[in-house]
């Protein structure tokens, strides 16, 4: 993230300022943090896991929410743009203006050089904080590998499991779906791994 703003903002602040924009910004510690626009594979991935997801839950009490929900991470202050939400039962939201969810049960990020290390680290260890959060799926646009972290009994652990076969599939327990990596790639030619840059594409 690149912050745009030096004065520390109120939450309130950030979303008078927010809603009223053209562009997306994260929230966080006072901060408004710009976010870059997404490149072709990035966008074909997310689409493509959008459709996957949202043909399952057809007809149950899920629903997959992409790009433009906000979220916000209560127990932090923390306000951002998951790349794919899925929320189960009713969506808890902040205000009236219903447009920042409070209650995901699964949070997908499609990885990117100058995201990676934000989305790994610190990012999820804030999401971590979401008491609704079931499992944090990580999506990589450089190479066939599709990771899911799923919250263990204790709450505290986390356990990973991951798939890198094209002919692979991973389940997704909390929602009883399946994402299968020939659908998630579906279309996308793989973006080359290169040294990560602030200014770069998503």
């Amino acid at each position: 993230m690149t912050a745009h703003a030096r004065q520390r903002l109120t939450a309130a602040e950030y979303l008078a300022l927010e809603r009223a924009a053209d562009t997306k910004s994260e929230f966080f510690d006072g901060e408004m943090f710009a976010m870059s626009g997404a490149s072709l594979p990035h966008n074909r991935i997310t689409i493509n896991v959008v459709l996957s997801l949202g043909m399952q839950l057809r007809g149950r009490p899920c629903e997959v929410l992409s790009t433009d929900m906000r979220l916000k991470v209560d127990p932090t202050g923390l306000y951002t743009y998951p790349d794919v939400l899925v929320v189960c039962g009713e969506a808890q939201l902040e205000d009236e203006h219903h447009d920042t969810l409070l209650n995901p049960t699964l949070i997908i990020e499609v990885l990117s050089p100058s995201t990676e290390a934000y989305d790994r680290g610190e990012k999820f260890a804030q999401y971590q904080r979401l008491a609704s959060l079931q499992e944090y799926v990580l999506i990589a646009q450089d190479r066939h590998r599709v990771e899911r972290f799923a919250r263990q009994a204790t709450g505290n652990d986390w356990l990973l499991t991951s798939a890198s076969d094209l002919n692979g599939r991973l389940h997704l327990a909390s929602i009883d779906c399946d994402l299968a990596l020939a659908d998630v790639y579906d279309r996308v030619e793989l973006a080359p791994a290169r040294r990560a840059h602030s200014n770069e594409p998503r």
